[in-house]
């Protein structure tokens, strides 16, 4: 056996197979040795350097400050919330846009099954009629296209991007060529095959465009995620949570959210925060706080303009991420600083005390003027508000919800009315389609009712929603066009058929067969386009019912009974029996609402509906209630602005994003005479004891007559204080005539010039200094002898003529008004007081100031309704005129107590008709700021009594 082995051994030697099995076998040591030291010994070196790809730095954002008012009341603040994010994390590919559309698709999904939305901060949403519309306008839309067609300013705009409509931009994004929202026919993934936005509702094509936008604007900030939702639920979370391996770069984090407290108060005056705009990085490219494109800043109010300090300072951090973009590890932190705190110069009790007793007044003014009628029997200034158009305020400033009338869910009266609604909307649309859109019938030779359809069908398809009529294309100086525009002595058809031959159309919108129509085709097409979007535009719809109430098709007592249905309205039940048994008027019944404030003065969008109140300490120019009537709800805003109360909100009659106090611009109307008392005297045209005769005209004009505001009567002989106690006009007249005298005869730039000299000395032809936007002061700049009564082309904010009684009221220090009452940081530290900035000071003689101040105070003591009142207090009504048309704004100022002033005042109403309601707010809030009543007995939430002692001032 032995020998046997031995033999093969040798035999196996002295093979020449032998050499190549140690070969063989020496190689495979070789190899076994190197496999041990790649994985063993070497392993994890070498799988570091298989899998770290880059090292990239992210920013920390930091905690913006908080805001508060001067007593320490939180306004604005950070609250911890959730929210869902998308890292897109996608391979490039031909696959890569469904897979990454699924994933928002199935994570929007889950959200709404949470009870929770979709980020809304996109310009387009969707209406109650499931069309897709703007949310903005101007150049703010043309900047939004730029963004979406790639272009790096508006002016590089195409033709067609540049007049796109909301369908187009959606189609535009959602197909192929961008984001790929919908699904491909056939066997085959081909440009040919895919079909835009199919399988998917219209409102989920927006969801999934807007998550896919955002996402877009961090294509270059790879793993930075974009936000899906944010202040998601409980629920929300549980339900992504449990799919959340199946939800590629999806995740839930922790995040700060933007939240104001008493938000309707404030929001004039604080503002909101939102994400950046290109041109908010462009503007804040030098800053040290080194912003990005996912960082929220102040949009308006303190937020933007305090900015800098509220922001804080980020940190930052270094990520190690492998080849897929996985984060692998941090490393190098450097924690972010919080921003500083504000704490405003208002106090919070006063300033909704103040909106409270504004919205009493205009309510009650509205109360007052309220007639049962569908016509007022008044015209002009003094016209009153009939019933009939409250109850189409209802509807035209969308307090009714049409599109609820519609569901199978609505009340009984909702159905009748719709019902209602359906037969006049198929019965105007066929005679607009069979008739009116093909008469030869000039438009001034239509009913009214006919030329409201025509002028809608016209303003419809030139509006950025639609793009039809491109009204950038329109010559304006064209013949036919002025025919319609002006004579209006061509129809409709005949304007239209001449746009198309003149190429004002888009015919890209239209649905025509062939590629080349004539003109008849393409009119035809255009018809049936304007019908289709008729039935579906919620303005039409207004137009309709507007018809349909003063007809009677919609009787008051039905809008009643929606407001109650669509829970707009709480009333005892016992009410709407009676309403419903007709045992109260529709009339008294929304009388009675208007009276208790359920339908408020911003809700019905009439004249009056908008106020403004400021309320300074006159010692050292501290502002202490900005209020600006109606606010608005900036929580809805902030952070990510919800686009369709955005639009709501600009479609709001009562305009609520304006700030009344420091936007809003009118003639001061009386309340500019103790300027022009100055101003005679300090120019020796009149002396504190000069008499001047009134007797209801002043004359001295060739072929212009002024009269007194108590025309027929007169006013008998006036000296500068009577004047001031009367509001003369024939004295202040007299005395803008004598100011334009320059030696040789009146001359109207001499007199101007003059009289602006005390305009800017008393700080009205300048901002007032508050730390948010405030509109540029009009200073008149003719008719001396207008302008000597406040009217002329002077046109003043509310804080504006704040700044200006406080200087009345201190005997002439005119300060630069600030918000601003201290800064601290977040630890407490006080980084700035409030010191009072002094801009001049008015050097008159005591006489001429004791003239002033006891004329302002003999005001007040002549008004009935300060009878017995218990704080001295002195003021000047102002009754604007500005459009015989409508009712003359109301103002006031003034200032308490009268011989040591603690707070001054301006107020004002738009079209709020008489001085003596401006008056009367004003006793208000001196009531609450001196407390000479029981709070809640002032602000009793129902509209309060609206006296009128004067005709005029």
């Amino acid at each position: 056996m032995l020998y046997e082995i031995k033999d093969k051994i040798i035999s196996l030697v002295t093979s020449r197979l032998f050499i190549l099995y140690l070969m063989l076998i020496t190689l495979s040591f070789i190899l076994i040795h190197k496999i041990f030291v790649l994985q063993i010994v070497e392993g994890q070196q070498y799988e570091e350097n298989f899998t770290l790809k880059s090292e990239k730095e992210i920013s920390l954002p930091s905690t913006r400050g908080n805001i508060y008012d001067r007593n320490g009341k939180l306004l604005a603040y950070n609250d911890l919330a959730y929210m869902i994010t998308i890292t897109d994390t996608i391979e490039s590919g031909s696959g890569k846009n469904q897979k990454l559309n699924d994933i928002i698709y199935r994570t929007s999904l889950m959200i709404k099954e949470g009870g929770d939305t979709i980020t809304s901060d996109f310009a387009i949403y969707l209406d109650e009629n499931d069309n897709y519309c703007f949310s903005i306008s101007g150049n703010e839309l043309l900047r939004f296209l730029a963004d979406i067609y790639g272009k790096s300013s508006i002016n590089d705009l195409e033709y067609e991007e540049k007049n796109a409509n909301p369908d187009t931009v959606i189609a535009y994004l959602a197909s192929s060529k961008k984001y790929g929202v919908g699904l491909y026919m056939g066997d085959e993934n081909t440009k040919d095959s895919f079909v835009p936005m199919m399988g998917y509702t219209k409102e989920e094509v927006l969801d999934i465009i807007k998550v896919r936008y955002n996402l877009s604007l961090n294509t270059y900030q790879k793993y930075i995620s974009t936000t899906i939702s944010s202040q998601i639920s409980d629920k929300t979370i549980a339900i992504v949570m449990e799919n959340i391996s199946s939800l590629e770069g999806v995740e839930i984090k922790e995040t700060n959210i933007r939240k104001y407290n008493d938000s309707v108060y404030f929001s004039p005056i604080i503002g909101y925060t939102g994400k950046i705009s290109k041109e908010e990085l462009e503007e804040y490219a030098d800053s040290e706080l080194n912003y990005d494109s996912n960082d929220y800043v102040g949009k308006t109010g303190i937020e933007y303009s305090m900015e800098s300090q509220l922001q804080g300072m980020k940190g930052h951090q270094t990520l190690y991420v492998d080849n897929l973009g996985r984060i692998i590890e941090t490393k190098d932190t450097v924690n972010p600083s919080s921003g500083n705190d504000i704490y405003l110069t208002i106090d919070a009790d006063l300033q909704k005390a103040c909106y409270n007793l504004l919205e009493q007044k205009i309510a009650g003014i509205i109360v007052n003027k309220l007639v049962n009628d569908k016509v007022s029997s008044k015209n002009g200034r003094n016209k009153e508000i009939p019933i009939y158009d409250v109850y189409y305020a209802l509807i035209n400033n969308n307090v009714i919800n049409l599109n609820h009338m519609t569901k199978s869910y609505a009340g009984d009266y909702e159905k009748q009315v719709n019902a209602k609604f359906d037969v006049k909307m198929d019965s105007v649309t066929n005679n607009l389609k069979t008739d009116v859109l093909y008469s030869d019938t000039p438009y001034k030779e239509l009913s009214e009712e006919n030329q409201v359809y025509e002028s809608f069908i016209i303003s419809m398809i030139s509006s950025p929603n639609y793009g039809i009529l491109i009204e950038s294309q329109i010559d304006t100086s064209d013949e036919i066009y002025n025919r319609w525009k002006v004579a209006e002595d061509i129809s409709i058809h005949d304007y239209l058929m001449y746009a198309i031959s003149k190429q004002w159309i888009d015919t890209s919108k239209l649905d025509l067969d062939a590629k080349y129509s004539d003109s008849s085709e393409v009119y035809d097409a255009l018809v049936d386009y304007i019908i289709d979007h008729l039935k579906t535009n919620s303005d039409f719809a207004k137009k309709l019912y507007k018809y349909m109430i003063f007809d009677d098709t919609v009787s008051g007592r039905e809008i009643c009974m929606i407001l109650w249905e669509q829970d707009i309205i709480q009333v005892p039940s016992s009410d709407i029996t009676a309403l419903k048994s007709g045992s109260i008027s529709s009339y008294q019944f929304m009388r009675d609402l208007i009276s208790n404030i359920k339908v408020t003065p911003a809700m019905l969008g009439l004249e009056p509906c908008s106020g403004s109140i400021v309320v300074t300490d006159p010692n050292n120019g501290e502002v202490l209630a900005l209020v600006s009537y109606p606010g608005y709800d900036n929580n809805k805003l902030a952070n990510n602005a919800d686009s369709k109360y955005l639009a709501k909100l600009n479609n709001d009659m009562s305009k609520p994003l304006w700030n009344y106090a420091t936007q809003q611009r009118t003639a001061p109307g009386s309340t500019f005479k103790i300027v022009t008392s100055v101003a005679g005297v300090e120019e020796g045209v009149i002396a504190t004891n000069t008499v001047i005769e009134c007797n209801g005209i002043f004359d001295k004009l060739n072929g212009t007559i002024h009269k007194c505001w108590i025309s027929p009567g007169r006013h008998g002989n006036m000296t500068l204080r009577s004047a001031i106690a009367n509001s003369c006009n024939v004295f202040f007249y007299e005395t803008g005539y004598r100011l334009a005298n320059d030696g040789t005869g009146y001359n109207d730039q001499y007199g101007i010039e003059r009289l602006a000299k005390y305009v800017e000395m008393f700080g009205l032809s300048e901002r007032s200094g508050v730390e948010i936007s405030e509109s540029e002061p009009q200073v008149s700049d003719q008719y001396p002898v207008a302008s000597a009564i406040g009217q002329g082309t002077h046109s003043y904010t509310t804080v504006g003529l704040a700044r200006y009684v406080s200087a009345v009221a201190n005997n002439g220090t005119v300060y630069e008004l600030s918000l601003i009452h201290a800064i601290k940081d977040s630890k407490g530290t006080d980084l700035y007081t409030y010191t009072p900035e002094i801009k001049n000071q008015i050097t008159l003689s005591q006489d001429l100031w004791n003239n002033v101040h006891y004329g302002m105070r003999d005001v007040i003591t002549s008004k009935k309704y300060y009878a017995d009142y218990p704080i001295a207090c002195a003021g000047k009504t102002g009754t604007a005129q500005e459009s015989a048309n409508k009712p003359n704004h109301a103002l006031f100022i003034g200032y308490a107590p009268f011989d040591n002033p603690e707070i001054a005042i301006a107020t004002r109403v738009a079209n709020g008709y008489s001085s003596d309601y401006a008056a009367q707010i004003a006793k208000d809030v001196f009531t609450y700021y001196f407390k000479i009543k029981d709070t809640n007995e002032l602000i009793t939430g129902t509209a309060s009594e609206a006296v009128v002692e004067t005709t005029g001032d």
